[in-house]
Formats: C-alpha cells, structure tokens, sequence
C-alpha cells in the first residue's frame, strides 16, 4: 500500500472527451495502492464547471492531487482556488490559465493549433453552440497515436463543449497554480493546444516537474497512461 494511501486522485477530463479517458491511468494508480476517481465535466461554463468540481472535492475525505486535462485545467485550476484540500495540481496536455485568460485567447498564443478547421457546431435553444470534433477527423486531431479501433471509439463517444466554455475567462481571483504545487505533462504531437503553449503554462506556474513525451498526442492520458500516471505519483510523493 502506498504511502499516501489517503491521498485521493480526482482526475477531470477536458473537452471532446469523457470519463473513460482516464482508465489506463485510474488502473496504473490502482497497482501502486492509490485511489482516483474521474468527475463528469459538465463542459458548459468555466465558472459552473469549476464549482461543479469545487463541489466533487470538497467531498472527498482527506488530501486531493486535481488533475486536469486539456480545458479540465480551466477547470481545475478554478476549482483549486476554492477549496482548502487540493495539496497538488497535475496539468495533462491542459490550460493553465491565469485571471482573465479563456481557452481560446490561450489556443492562438502560438501557431501550430488545427482545432479550429476541425469542429463542427450545434446550434442549442439557449442561443449557445455545442462544439465537437468532425468525426471523419478525430483521429488525426485529437489521438493520432492510439489505434484506429480505440479512436473511433473516441470520436463517437466524445463530449460536446458549449462556445460559452472555451471563451468564458477564468473568473479566480488568484488561480490555483499561483499557491499550490503543480506537475505537468504533455505530448510533442499535441493539435489541439501547441507545444509552445503547452511549455509556457509550465514555466509560467513554476513546474515541479515537466514530462514532454515525444511523438504523443493531445490525448497523452489515453496513449501514454504508465508516463501520466508517474506524473500524479510524484505529486503526491512530492
């Protein structure tokens, strides 16, 4: 059993993605005697969503490593700043955004993103957009290194995002990241959100650690799960 048996992991998925992402890396965490749990990302507003998961820690019993992914770092790092247990912040493939940033002034800080060709919208009744990723482009954009069986799986079973989430600011007075100590890891193939970004957010939080995985894809957690799951291991050994 671990050492930090009484930590919980609490791992929040971003956009165009859903719970089971996390599975590789909820099973690798499991082996070394440590308990995750994955939290439904309502994916509609950064506000909601980080109290929706503020809500989800404030649960738990006991010390919390977050961990976020992709827009899941809006949202965990919102949610940090809210609650007193979240000992460690994890950023996989993930925003780490600062007050008054959104998901899309932070996509185009570099060039080298293709998520904006990609998506394809759903008008709502509230006057809002869901946004998804065309299927026929899924795997290209969002998991080029996983298998073609496992990414078409992927792609009809992602999770629409509203407009209003990806150009909603970060509303924390002070986000997490500024008080609490924060890993991250990312993959060198990322289309969704570029690499130069990707080691902006690291540097800019004071990285305890930065993994940068060559070859791997936005979806680093689902192709790269052993490397991920390192990762929250040294946030809680830290």
């Amino acid at each position: 059993m671990s050492p930090h048996s009484n930590t919980t992991v609490v791992l929040v998925h971003g956009a165009f993605a859903e719970n089971s992402s996390w599975n590789g890396v909820i099973e690798r965490l499991a082996q070394d005697g440590v308990r995750a749990v994955a939290a439904s990302n309502p994916l509609r507003s950064v506000a909601s969503d980080g109290e929706y998961v503020a809500d989800v820690v404030r649960g738990v019993d006991g010390p919390v490593v977050l961990v976020g992914h992709s827009y899941g770092g809006f949202v965990t790092t919102q949610a940090a700043s809210a609650v007193s247990n979240v000992e460690a912040l994890v950023y996989v493939g993930a925003f780490a955004p600062d007050t008054g940033e959104s998901t899309a002034q932070l996509t185009g800080l570099y060039p080298g993103s293709t998520l904006g060709e990609s998506v394809t919208g759903t008008p709502l009744t509230s006057g809002e957009t869901d946004l998804t990723i065309r299927p026929e482009l899924f795997h290209r954009q969002f998991c080029a290194d996983v298998d073609d069986a496992t990414a078409t799986l992927m792609g009809l079973t992602q999770r629409a995002i509203s407009d209003r989430a990806l150009n909603e600011a970060l509303a924390a007075p002070t986000p997490g990241w500024r008080s609490i100590p924060s890993w991250f890891v990312y993959g060198s193939a990322d289309k969704n959100i570029p690499e130069a970004a990707l080691a902006f957010f690291a540097e800019r939080a004071g990285s305890r650690g930065t993994t940068r995985v060559e070859d791997a894809s936005h979806a680093v957690a689902v192709s790269q799960p052993e490397v991920v799951a390192r990762t929250i291991l040294a946030a809680i050994a830290r």
